[in-house]
């Protein structure tokens, strides 16, 4: 299982990687638009909608594996005190696994969405220029799967597996 550990710790680290990218080539497109803006009133066509579209819905999504791969979503530890060390790590298996569920049947969902929306070729108007808009849609089923993956690995790890 040591191996898995390592793939968990390396996919964590991709996910990280790709998050402080989109983030800086967000903030470099803003920029740049704003500079263009001020400076010979020429802006960058569809900024808004390639941030809205694009950065924002990636920046959203995407990071769901790792935030559920090192454990910071909420947690309710109401009965947890009570629990023995070995029902405690059964109740975390059982939320893993209903998570990997919630999360998969998200990203079967939403994946049907993004082929609907790319079938149909979908698109918003930016002033005159055409922008295409599906390759976005396909970004949530992604995060979705990771984290799917990030909780169905959470599920199998034993408790000596968590600090790789």
């Amino acid at each position: 299982m040591r191996p898995l550990a390592r793939l968990h710790s390396l996919l964590l680290d991709a996910l990280v990687l790709i998050g402080a990218l989109a983030i800086v080539a967000m903030m470099l497109h803003v920029i740049v638009d704003v500079i263009l803006r001020n400076v010979s009133n020429t802006p960058i066509p569809a900024t808004y909608e390639i941030v809205t579209k694009y950065y924002m819905i990636a920046l959203a999504f995407v990071p769901l594996a790792f935030v559920e791969g090192r454990g910071g979503m909420v947690q309710v530890e109401v009965i947890d005190p009570f629990l023995s060390a070995f029902a405690r790590d059964a109740l975390e298996r059982l939320v893993a696994a209903l998570s990997a569920a919630v999360y998969g049947t998200l990203a079967w969902v939403t994946l049907h969405d993004a082929f609907d929306a790319f079938a149909t070729g979908a698109f918003v108007m930016a002033q005159t220029y055409r922008l295409p808009v599906w390759p976005g849609f396909f970004l949530p089923p992604l995060g979705f799967a990771l984290a799917t993956i990030a909780v169905l690995i959470r599920v199998f790890q034993t408790k000596n597996m968590e600090a790789p």
